[in-house]
């Protein structure tokens, strides 16, 4: 939440070649209510059972980058997914909680999970080191969503403009 995801994910496809899909996008459109309404709802569990269902759908396309919500992660189902399907690069977007906290501000009503403060600080540390057991982690803090495009191009050593690869 609050890495930029949202904005590296579509220049990352384009410098690629690929299609860029948001999943939360893609769960709302399925759903049609807001991921806020689903967690009212049916709570965070079955919201993360849909996640879980709509990433592995997505993630057996080709020549795709797709954004993921910050919680994915934390379901081990998803996250051996991620991690081991062929021809899948997870890329972990590292900022502080501080530049979390910067960034989302003000978006409580859409986002659940930093709606709720009171849990924000310990849910953050309970995922940090499951965010850092991605392929490769790039520190999002300081740079330009252009300078963060070229450190996965350049960690993932990925073909640009869709020549090669998966």
């Amino acid at each position: 939440m609050g890495s930029g995801k949202s904005t590296v994910g579509p220049l990352l496809a384009a410098r690629l070649g690929w299609r860029f899909v948001d999943v939360d996008d893609v769960i709302e459109a399925e759903a049609g209510c807001t991921i806020a309404e689903i967690f009212r709802r049916d709570g965070e569990p079955a919201f993360r059972a849909l996640e879980h269902a709509t990433i592995a759908r997505l993630a057996a396309g080709d020549e795709l980058v797709l954004a993921l919500g910050g919680g994915a992660i934390e379901r081990a189902e998803t996250r051996e997914l991620l991690l081991h399907a062929p021809g899948t690069l997870l890329v972990h977007l590292e900022v502080r909680l501080e530049t979390t906290l910067a960034r989302c501000s003000g978006s409580e009503g859409t986002r659940p999970v930093f709606a709720d403060q009171a849990n924000l600080a310990a849910r953050y540390q309970r995922r940090l080191p499951l965010y850092r057991m991605a392929h490769a982690s790039v520190a999002a803090d300081e740079r330009t969503p252009e300078e963060i495009v070229d450190a996965i191009l350049g960690l993932a050593q990925l073909p640009v403009n869709g020549r090669g690869g998966s």
